[in-house]
């Protein structure tokens, strides 16, 4: 079955499957670093509750990246790491990263293990969902009446633009030192990330906020006519608009809930 599934049957998707359902599930484990572990153990004790409540079983089995990596294998993310991944049924990840290692070179930064896994998995899109719990509203810097009610899905592309885009690095050049990134974008990979954005959407409050730099840089241009058109065309239940960057995380700020 589909982990994004269509709406409708016309309607294209991403080729991302979900885990066909068996009695047992591998699941890899990575706690990572700093509050990492902690985080792992009670999630360890939720999946247990979940385990007996659902009636499968979960075969959990701990593998190294980030810092704790680097520590035990002088890689934050060891190719055992990645095949145990590969071979599993699900993956759990904790958080990486920590002053200890931010002087490393860049191939010895916990960061660097997090993008390998991202690249070498094909992990492209990241779900993030953001709801304003009624227990903890005061516990918000904002007013009530902005956060109260607040439920929001940020859709993420997680293995194009600045991140991957080469060339890369830092040269000597005239005598001094110049950094650079390249931020590029394949159209395909513009094309995935919007069909999964526009599919969770439709099940949703059916809108759809894309948010780029489309005045200035011609990366951006490329990302909302791709967008523009694949939503126009597979979605047409969602309602688009798109919005600069800038402007967006002000808009998260002062009017939270026009998003969906």
């Amino acid at each position: 079955t589909n982990a994004f599934a269509p709406a409708a049957p016309t309607r294209s998707i991403s080729s991302l499957n979900a885990v066909s359902k068996k009695d047992t599930y591998q699941i890899t484990l990575l706690p990572g670093d700093g509050i990492g572990p902690e985080i792992m153990s009670a999630c360890k004790e939720v999946l247990g509750t979940l385990q007996k409540k659902c009636g499968f079983e979960l075969e959990m089995t701990d593998a190294l990246i980030g810092g704790a990596a680097i520590d035990a294998k002088n890689d934050p993310f060891p190719d055992e790491s990645l095949e145990q991944c590969r071979n599993s049924d699900s993956v759990l990840l904790s958080c990486i990263g920590g002053y200890k290692w931010d002087s490393n070179p860049r191939e010895l930064r916990p960061e660097s293990g997090l993008l390998k896994m991202r690249k070498e998995m094909g992990l492209f899109a990241n779900l993030r969902p953001a709801k304003v719990l009624p227990q903890l509203i005061n516990a918000s810097t904002l007013k009530k009446e902005i956060v109260e009610g607040v439920d929001v899905m940020c859709v993420r592309e997680l293995t194009g633009d600045v991140y991957f885009g080469t060339p890369k690095g830092i040269d000597v050049v005239d005598g001094e030192r110049v950094g650079y990134n390249n931020m590029i974008y394949r159209e395909s990979e513009i094309k995935r990330i919007a069909r999964v954005a526009g599919d969770v959407a439709s099940k949703r409050g059916g809108k759809l906020c894309s948010v780029d730099k489309a005045n200035v840089l011609d990366v951006s241009q490329l990302w909302r006519d791709v967008v523009t058109d694949i939503i126009t065309k597979e979605f047409s239940d969602v309602e688009l608009s798109h919005m600069y960057v800038d402007n967006a995380a002000m808009q998260l700020i002062r009017w939270p809930k026009q998003f969906d």
